[in-house]
Parts: structure tokens; C-alpha cells; sequence
């Protein structure tokens, strides 16, 4: 990771417009700057020791060709330099309270949307509050990730595009906006020179996501090459109607059902519930009531193909891998294995979690095994891979007293990889930017529920992030769940929701009892697209997926009272609503007047 480095003439040059050391540039002298390209380019930069003395023996160099800025670290000094973390950007830059944001978070379930002046979380499961990852006091960080539009419609998007070693922060405060490179208190040596991630500045006229992010996508696509799988799964999911106590025969009775009723539904996955305790993946819990494999060879001999449920970087105090090789896992101030509560949450079930050390030789071996018995032995195609933010855990110690946490979890997810061999990966509860071209799919939203709040707030969340999917890995977008108390018109908007998101598809209902109409509204949503709406701002209203010779419209009311929507197409074509089949002639301008509260529609433009 680091190399002799003897600085050019142009470097030096570089250096004295980009360091507050050379340039005498401080915070002040940015004050009312505008966020663009030159104010990054001059804005002030500078490396952060640990004990939080000046390291001016510490050179900061970033590096410009167009939007993109690449950057490292020099150890200029005759000793060792430890730095917490390095701030690349800081800006004094005053946007109106009224610009409106979207920022991503270091684990999946955590993302920001709303204003400067109130941001709002999309979920409940924080990046600071939930998971309990350190911050700044009085600021909001938000990680890989920002947009900014401000009311005159111009949209900013600052980005790290690239996440090898080192996470990467932006933060936003009264004083301003500061991007930060998190070093994790690395070790520069004398003379060593070490690289940081790589960022990008991308700017647009306009609020659309889709056109704001594409070089962003572009970017982080040639860094970290996609997984490649042809196109969204579809299958079935045992957790939302039988969640941990699910059994062989529930699974079996619902293989009947999808073979009768949908086989197009492709995988059937065994979820949380038939192992005897988290980290003994390769053993059968009593409760389950029959042996797993055997399960998984009815699913391959009756035409489908068997998935499984496995969260690899995390155990329980009573499993067995926990009590045999407790040297794996990652270790406290006293070298004893951390509890995961200690610095984060602890865990949904069975907790406190201890993690398992990606840098730990052990653990590799260890992953390598697990899952190429399950690919080779046990059959499984599919791997849903749970739990994986503990991979990345921070305030622990790892075997390898050298690695960062994100090298920590990507090392662990390749000894996952070679294992699992050419299987599907999906990754849940992951950090995002850590896992870039490590997964085959990527959750995009919190666990679906049958209630309107959670439909709500999962479709909300998946549709911000539908400039990923196809482009970064296939978004899942969760089980679409069609029983339960819901109204039509909130199973409509979910079902609409879902298509609009253009991910996977897994049926997250016992299929031995769904209704003859939500039986055919799930047929309708195999297989997906692959193509997400594209939205024309955030209110995610009115979006469009563009299909080969033809355009669907999709139409959201996110409001307890009815509305009117409308939008204009670029020609006339014949309108056909999807659910229902009915035609609603040729329309130029489709406007659908007072739509009910919670209701979507999903309408078919064709020539």
C-alpha cells in the first residue's frame, strides 16, 4: 500500500496551492464560497495525527483530471506519522436551509433525505444513532455519498468513487462542508507515500437523479467492476411469513405452491431459523424439523434452485465456532473478544454478536469452507448473506494490526467468494461502499412489514436508490408482501413500488394461502425489468421506465388525502392501465385526477 516517492517540481506546485501549510490559506478565506470545482480546487486540506498535534512533515497531494480528484499521503519526516483521518475539502459555503439533500450512510439501512435545514432519516437505524458509529459534534455525516440542489434547481453531487481501504465522509455543519478520508489512525513511515480513495464533483441542471449520479455510477463502476448476474432473481423468502421459527415442511408445503401456482419464481430460500446458533451454519437447529440438506435437494429435484440464509462475519457467545476458536475473533482493549455492544448494536437475536476477523488467515480458511460446502455439497445457488456490517466493526482490533476496517471486510468477502464459487450473493445489512464489487445484489431498504408506514418508507428508500440498480449490482427492494390488512390501493402501491425499482422479486408470502387477485398481481411482477423509473425529482411522484418500445408511467400518491398528477409525454401513445388491463385510449398528457390516498398506478405507453 505504500512506496518511495521522490516529488516532482509539478507536485510541490500542487501542493503549495492545496496545503494551509504551504499556502497560509485558512478557513475564513473560504467564507460565502460557491460549491463548485474551483472552490474545491482551492479550498484548504490537510492530514490529522491522532493525538491531534500538526504533522507538517505530512504532505497532502490531490491530483485533478476534469471532476475527478485523486489524492495521497507523503511522510516527508524522519519518524512515523499515525493519522486519524485526512480532510481533503473544507468549505466554508453557506447553502440556503431550503437545498434539498440526499446522502447515503456507511451501512445499508441508513440514508438521509430532506433539507439542510431538517434533514429527515429514511429509517429509524442510523448510522450514529443505531449503529453508533463516532461523529463530529453538531455535525451530520454522511458517507460515499451527498446531493445537494438548492432552490434554483442546480444539483451537486459530491462522491467518493472508489473504497478500497478507507472510508469516505462528507459532513455538513453551520460552518460548512467538510470531505473527509476516515485513515483509521494509519501508520505512514518515513518517506512512504500512501493512496487515499478517489472523489468526484458532479454537477446538473436539474433535480434527476438518474442524469445528477451517472458519472458518479461510471466512476465507481471502473474502480470497483460489478459482479455480473444476467438479471434479477426472482424467488421466495421463508422470514416474512414464518420468520426464526420456520420448518422443512412450511418450506416444502410452499414448494408445492410455487410449482403449481408460479414457477417463475425461481429460487426458494430458507431464511433465519434452521441453524442451532448463529455462526454454526453447516449444523441443523432441532426446531426446524428435518435435516436442511435434505430440504435443499427437494427444492433442486423438483426444478428450482435452493438459496440459503447466512450471516458469515457474526456468532453467538454459545456456538460452536465461538467456543473452539475464539482466537478468531476481533478483539478488545484487553485482547478478549469484543462484544458488539459494547461499541454498536448487538444484534436482532441472540445477541451480544461476536465478529469473526476478516484478516485472520483462520477465518478466511474458514469462510472458504462454509461456503463451497454449501455450493458443492449442499447444492445452494443463492446465498443471502446477512449481518454483514459487523465485517466492518469499528472500535476493535484485528489479527492483522495494519488493516482497516474496510480491508477487513472486503478480505472477508473474498474468502466468502471463492467459496461460494459461481452461486448469487446477496448482501443485507451491509456496508454499503465497503461491499462495491463484492455482491451480486445489494438490499436497498429496511425489512418490509404489512403496514402502510413500513410500505411507505421501504418504497421510499428504494426508489432513491434506483440509479444503482443494474449499474453497481441488481437492487433488492425486499419481499413483496401482498396479504395482510392492507387496503387495494396500498397493496397497488406496493406492487407498483416494487416494479418501479426494475430489482429482484421474492415473494415474501406463504403461497399455500395467497388470494387469486394477489396470486396474479405477483405474476405480473415476474420476472422484473431490470430497468428503474427514472424520477424527475425527489418527491418520487411521477417516474418513468423506459422499456424496448415502449414506456410504463408510474404514479405515487405518498399523501393520506387524494391529489391530482400529471405528466406530459414526448408523443401520443395508447395508455393501458398494467393491473387491471384496461385502456385509457391515446393520451399525450396523462393526468389522473383526485387518486385516492396511499394509491399508485401503473400505466403501459405504447406505439
Amino acid at each position: 500500500m505504500s512506496r518511495d516517492l521522490e516529488l516532482t517540481r509539478r507536485e510541490l506546485l500542487a501542493l503549495a496551492v492545496a496545503s494551509p501549510i504551504a499556502s497560509g490559506l485558512g478557513r475564513r478565506a473560504m467564507s460565502s464560497a460557491q460549491l463548485d470545482l474551483d472552490t474545491l480546487k482551492r479550498s484548504q486540506v490537510r492530514a490529522v495525527s491522532t493525538s491531534g498535534d500538526a504533522l507538517p512533515s505530512v504532505l497532502v497531494l490531490r491530483e485533478w483530471d476534469g471532476t475527478v480528484c485523486r489524492s495521497r499521503v507523503v511522510n516527508r519526516g524522519a519518524a512515523a506519522a499515525r493519522l486519524t483521518e485526512v480532510i481533503l475539502f473544507d468549505i466554508d459555503v453557506q447553502l440556503p436551509e431550503s437545498t434539498h439533500l440526499y446522502g447515503e450512510g456507511f451501512q445499508m439501512l441508513s440514508q438521509t433525505a430532506g433539507t439542510l435545514g431538517a434533514p429527515e432519516d429514511l429509517s429509524q437505524y442510523t448510522d450514529a444513532k443505531h449503529y453508533k458509529l463516532p461523529a463530529p459534534q453538531g455535525t451530520r455525516v454522511y458517507y460515499g455519498l451527498l446531493t445537494l440542489t438548492s432552490p434554483d434547481r442546480i444539483a451537486r453531487a459530491l462522491a467518493f468513487t472508489s473504497c478500497r481501504r478507507f472510508s469516505g465522509q462528507i459532513r455538513t455543519a453551520a460552518a460548512g462542508i467538510q470531505v473527509v478520508v476516515d485513515t483509521e489512525g494509519l501508520e505512514v513511515s518515513p518517506g512512504a507515500s500512501v493512496d487515499l480513495e478517489e472523489f468526484r464533483f458532479s454537477t446538473a441542471s436539474s433535480v434527476s437523479y438518474g442524469r445528477l449520479l451517472d458519472p458518479i455510477a461510471e466512476r465507481l463502476q471502473s474502480n470497483h467492476p460489478p459482479l455480473r448476474f444476467a438479471a434479477p432473481p426472482t424467488g421466495w423468502c421463508s422470514w416474512y411469513c414464518f420468520g426464526p421459527k420456520v420448518t422443512a415442511q412450511q418450506v416444502l408445503d410452499n414448494l408445492d405452491a410455487i410449482g403449481r401456482k408460479i414457477p417463475g419464481l425461481t429460487y426458494v430460500q430458507i431464511d433465519d431459523g434452521y441453524q442451532p446458533a448463529m455462526g454454526d451454519w453447516l449444523e441443523t437447529g432441532a426446531a426446524f424439523g428435518g435435516d436442511v440438506r435434505r430440504v435443499l435437494d427437494e427444492i433442486r429435484k423438483r426444478g428450482f434452485q435452493p438459496a440459503i440464509w447466512v450471516a458469515p462475519f457474526i456468532a453467538e457467545e454459545e456456538s460452536h465456532v465461538f467456543q473452539q476458536h475464539r482466537d478468531w475473533f476481533v478483539k478488545d482493549a484487553t485482547s478478549a473478544p469484543l462484544r458488539s455492544n459494547a461499541v454498536t448494536f448487538g444484534g436482532w437475536r441472540r445477541g451480544p454478536w461476536y465478529v469473526l476477523d476478516g484478516t485472520h488467515p483462520g477465518v478466511q480458511a474458514h469462510f472458504e469452507n462454509v461456503f463451497r460446502t454449501m455450493r458443492q455439497v449442499w447444492g445452494v445457488t443463492y446465498f443471502k448473506l446477512d449481518a454483514n456490517f459487523w465485517g466492518a466493526i469499528h472500535g476493535g482490533r484485528f489479527h492483522d494490526p495494519a488493516a482497516t476496517r474496510i480491508e477487513a471486510y472486503r478480505r472477508g468477502m473474498a474468502a466468502v467468494l471463492r467459496g461460494a464459487g459461481d452461486s448469487f450473493i446477496l448482501g443485507c445489512n451491509h456496508p454499503m461502499w465497503p461491499s462495491l464489487g463484492l455482491l451480486h445484489g445489494s438490499r436497498s431498504s429496511n425489512d418490509i412489514k404489512r403496514s402502510w408506514d413500513r410500505i411507505k418508507t421501504t418504497a421510499r428508500q428504494n426508489l432513491m436508490r434506483n440509479w444503482q440498480n443494474g449499474r453497481l449490482w441488481w437492487n433488492d427492494p425486499d419481499a413483496v408482501v401482498l396479504t395482510g390488512d392492507l387496503t387495494d390501493d396500498e397493496f397497488t402501491f406496493h406492487a407498483t413500488a416494487i416494479y418501479a425499482t426494475g430489482g429482484m422479486v421474492l415473494s415474501g408470502d406463504d403461497l399455500t394461502s395467497i388470494p387469486e387477485p394477489r396470486l396474479a398481481m405477483l405474476k405480473k411482477l415476474v420476472p422484473p425489468t431490470g430497468v428503474p423509473a427514472v424520477f424527475s425529482d425527489d418527491r418520487l411522484e411521477v417516474g418513468i421506465v423506459p422499456l424496448w418500445g415502449k414506456k410504463l408511467v408510474c404514479l405515487f400518491n405518498w399523501q393520506d388525502t387524494p391529489i391530482t398528477l400529471s405528466t406530459r409525454l414526448d408523443r401520443p401513445y395508447r395508455v393501458t392501465d398494467y393491473w387491471s388491463g384496461q385502456s385509457l385510449g391515446q393520451q399525450r398528457v396523462i393526468t389522473v385526477a383526485d387518486m385516492p390516498a396511499h394509491s399508485a398506478r401503473l400505466l403501459v405507453c405504447s406505439n
